[in-house]
């Protein structure tokens, strides 16, 4: 395991005197090096690779700044070299995860004849007989080896034919309407385990063109690509003259710096709005955003604008395409405001202020109104960023139970957008609505809800079911945003920012990684999550945390000469992630993010700027930052030494006390800002190896057992009752406890080092009595729309213009807590993409009368005979009669606008208790 190496210093700081007398005689000498003089002084030591002035070096890797305008680099990824021979695939319909239960997927060894490789005849659902064996000695694949699958469908087929649906392995019955495609996932590029994808991609569908019931498919395994291999040169191209120049004496990350400023020059398309990278030229509401925030307000605010301009529709922020058919599954849009925000800050610009106010308010209050959990107090929605399901969630968790989980990172967002709706009322001289009261009650909330005790940080989110429990992994995007909105004090910051998992080549997304999962979000580094952390450490003062920030920014960039949009967790190599782009905007953002907010910490305010600079030691040294502009001056900042103080700081020559600039400042101006050179003290900071956590178990009811099947690593298992630990065995069953009316369990598998999985499934216990069905088609005439397996007679057809009332009547037997929840089918997308997540409010007489929101995800494109339910709504009735109605209201308006459609099955009505 790696030492931890600024731990181990405190530590031994702690505890040897010796040490410390030693240190404070050679730190004097030490400071003493001219910036001049430090090309082969060390500015940090990984393990993994050293951080020098002018140069990164890997192993047998260097990147090196001959200039602060040019930069050579000889990286190369490994991943060809050690391609293995092992191949692991399975099948998918409709791009599900169907074919076979989870871990089970056929296996082959590849030995190709004449560069080619044939399986034989694979059954659809029919496991392996054997495992393959590998060669000794002969572990890695040929490249560009042509490897044909071979699968027959005539089982599925006959099915069809013979019942009108296929039953797979996971009980999923899909209608033979609904049979879109066959594919194959797997572990092996270019394959991956992104089944949902799938549909999407037409190189991994099998096709039958003879129609004998046997479907093919060749790809191109181990192939060469040239993106393996990174530009061997940067040379500055672009006139930068217009921007602010930064020059420190370090070759290294002024060419860095001067690199991303070209790549985010080069980043603005035609219509004058940032695309998200080199590969995706769409402006996307949370790249933008979150890239404005951390730098781009303060270079390009008018191109700000045009982004976040292009990113609203009927005066509300969009939701990019996302999970379920995006908002409000998906429910990060509010990033937006943190941008607008800043662009406000860094222009004065009140007409953009009232521009962009009824935008933010009337987003914000849909957003009270449909993903406020009255139980919490916290919102619901989808991991900011972390958008890609199974890559941050347990496998199990569908749409809905995603849009009921309650994330620390998208919460954080929500806390600030009503601090900075509050802030802008008050700019404006507008009534306070509120809204910073909402603000200061949902950051209470995250502090009560999400704060995990165990750990010294917040958790990454509430998930289960009914009953939510604390998910312990860390979410870091949300620790630093909660330390850099004041969500967590300076003492919780400090816990956060020593405690946070940091991994050899930066911050992870999360932590400890989930198993069987490619890396992308999960198992991987994303720059612009590594600049959050750093800005984050440097507000709480943490000299480690902000030394190995800059290290793991300057390293990736350095080595593939431009800035990536991620890297792998184990290695630090740009492939072998799930997608990968160059130039990515919110890295670019990342980068000069170090310059502006952490050496030279630029905070803005209403009524100023202000400087909290953080210079590492190592780093000491003179900085200049010319032709900064900020509202209508222009600054020239000079910054000496070293240290989180200022020991003076002068304005055209005139000290002043505060390290400040006046909003109203107008003109050309020098500012010189000198630190006390005194050592910050040593933290902890948490640098640890990779992990992964066991396996989610999946957890069946046989009788009045629970039973699940042995999880690799797991020296014994976690039950819970509703939310709550039950019991602790070491068994694979339990004995479920009598439990009343409804009760909910999960399992969760720890190993003898305390790493816990994922919660399982829940399993729902409930007596059959205690339920009723209200069809549908009572309230409605069933429709015409093709589909089956429906309950009663038919389904109702739900759009815009149809049926946007429906009334119900349910007597309730006693007074009691009743569960409230629909079956219906969307197939107006995929699962995880698209923008119509159907959307509805439900109303019940005395018990809800001021409405909550239902939602009905996508569940497969024009799969409407695919049926789920919605998110469940538990309500206190006093027995007698009510009247149910589901409503389509102004704020169940979907990003789609026009197309917000389901089939309604039925109602369902439980008495919890």
């Amino acid at each position: 395991m790696l030492p931890n190496l600024y731990k181990n210093t405190y530590t031994a700081l702690q505890k040897g005197k010796i040490g410390l007398l030693l240190l404070f005689i050679l730190l004097p000498l030490m400071s003493a090096v001219p910036p001049e003089k430090v090309g082969k002084k060390a500015l940090y030591r990984s393990g993994v690779f050293t951080l020098y002035a002018n140069k990164v070096v890997q192993g047998k890797f260097t990147a090196q700044a001959k200039t602060p305008t040019a930069l050579t680099t000889n990286y190369q990824s490994p991943a060809n070299s050690r391609y293995g021979r092992l191949v692991e695939f399975k099948f998918s319909i409709n791009g599900k995860d169907n074919e076979l239960p989870f871990g089970v997927n056929h296996r082959m060894v590849l030995l190709p004849q004449n560069g080619r490789v044939t399986t034989p005849v694979i059954g659809f659902g029919i496991p392996d007989a054997a495992a393959p064996t590998l060669p000794d000695g002969n572990l890695y694949l040929e490249p560009n080896t042509r490897f044909t699958i071979r699968l027959d469908m005539n089982r599925v087929l006959k099915a069809f034919n013979e019942t009108g649906f296929f039953e797979t392995a996971n009980g999923e019955k899909i209608a033979k309407p609904d049979f879109k495609g066959v594919y194959v996932a797997g572990g092996s590029q270019p394959l991956g385990w992104d089944f949902e994808n799938l549909p999407s991609r037409p190189q991994y569908e099998l096709t039958d063109p003879d129609g004998d019931g046997i479907y093919e498919v060749t790809l191109v395994m181990n192939a060469y690509n040239p993106d393996d291999f990174t530009a061997t040169t940067w040379q500055l191209q672009k006139d930068l003259s217009s921007l602010p120049q930064y020059s420190s004496g370090f070759t290294l990350p002024d060419a860095l710096y001067n690199l991303s400023l070209e790549e985010m020059l080069l980043n603005i398309r035609s219509d004058g709005a940032y695309m998200a990278g080199e590969k995706w030229d769409g402006v996307w509401t949370r790249d933008i955003s979150y890239s404005i925030l951390l730098s781009l307000a303060l270079l390009q605010p008018d191109v700000a604008k045009t982004s976040l301009l292009q990113k609203v529709k009927n005066n509300r922020i969009v939701q990019d395409t996302g999970t379920g058919g995006s908002w409000p599954i998906s429910s990060d849009r509010m990033t937006w405001v943190l941008a607008a925000w800043e662009v406000y800050l860094s222009t004065g610009d009140k007409d953009w202020l009232q521009k962009v106010y009824p935008i933010i308010k009337n987003s914000a209050d849909d957003d009270r109104k449909t993903l406020l959990d009255m139980q919490t107090g916290l919102m619901m929605g989808e991991s900011s960023f972390l958008d890609w399901r199974k890559q941050s969630y347990p496998r199990w968790m569908n749409p809905v139970d995603i849009y009921r989980s309650q994330n620390l990172g998208t919460n954080a967002v929500h806390c600030q957008t009503h601090f900075i709706l509050s802030q802008i009322e008050n700019e404006l001289g507008l009534p306070n609505t509120g809204a910073d009261k909402f603000a200061q009650q949902l950051a209470n909330n995250i502090n009560r809800q999400l704060w995990s005790k165990e750990n010294n940080y917040y958790g990454q989110y509430l998930y289960g079911a009914d009953y939510p429990v604390l998910s312990a992994r860390s979410e870091t995007l949300g620790e630093a945003l909660c330390i850099l909105f004041n969500i967590a004090d300076e003492a919780r910051a400090d816990e956060v920012i020593a405690h946070t998992p940091a991994l050899p080549y930066g911050v992870p997304c999360f932590y400890p990684q989930i198993p069987d999962i490619p890396p992308y979000h999960n198992n991987a580094v994303w720059p612009f999550v590594q600049a959050y952390f750093t800005w984050a450490a440097a507000k709480a003062g943490n000299t480690a945390a902000v030394e190995h920030g800059l290290a793991c920014i300057y390293r990736q960039a350095a080595l593939f000469a431009t800035n990536k949009e991620n890297m792998s967790a184990d290695n630090g190599d740009f492939k072998g992630t799930e997608i990968n782009s160059d130039r990515q905007l919110w890295s670019v953002a990342g980068n000069l993010a170090t310059v502006y907010r952490i050496f030279y910490g630029i905070n803005l305010q209403p009524d100023g700027l202000t400087f909290t600079p953080f210079v590492p030691k190592p780093y000491n040294g003179t900085k200049k930052l010319t032709n900064f502009k900020y509202r209508n001056a222009i600054l020239d900042i000079e910054l000496r030494g070293y240290g989180k103080r200022i020991g003076k700081f002068t304005l055209d020559g005139q000290v002043t006390e505060k390290a400040f600039i006046p909003a109203n400042l107008t003109g050309r101006h020098t500012v010189v800002i000198e630190l006390d050179k005194k050592e910050v003290p040593l933290q902890p900071f948490n640098r640890v190896n990779n992990l992964f956590s066991p396996e989610t178990p999946d957890v069946q009811m046989k009788g009045n057992f629970l039973e699940w099947q042995p999880i690799e690593g797991a020296a014994k298992y976690m039950v819970y009752q509703n939310g709550r630990q039950l019991a602790v065995t070491e068994q694979t069953r339990h004995r479920l406890p009598p439990s009343g009316n409804y009760a909910q369990y999960q399992v969760c598998a720890v190993t003898q080092n305390n790493v816990s999985s994922f919660l399982s499934k829940p399993v729902s216990v409930v007596l059959p009595a205690i339920v009723q069905r209200i069809e549908a088609e009572t309230a409605a005439p069933a429709t015409a729309k093709p589909c089956t397996g429906y309950s009663g007679s038919g389904a109702v057809e739900l759009t815009v213009a149809q049926n946007t009332t429906l009334h119900f009547t349910f007597t309730a037997p006693q007074n009691g807590q009743y569960r409230f929840e629909f079956a219906y089918s969307n197939g107006s997308g995929p699962v995880n993409t698209d923008n119509k997540c159907a959307i509805r409010t439900l109303y019940v007489s005395k018990a809800l009368p001021e409405g909550k929101a239902v939602v009905f995800p996508q569940l497969g494109f024009d799969e409407w005979s695919n049926w789920g339910m919605s998110n469940p709504i538990t309500l206190w009735m006093d027995a007698g009669k009510h009247e149910i109605s589901l409503q389509f209201e102004p704020h169940n308006q979907n990003m789609n606008g026009s197309i917000n459609t389901l089939l309604l099955d039925y109602l369902e009505i439980t008495q919890v208790r």
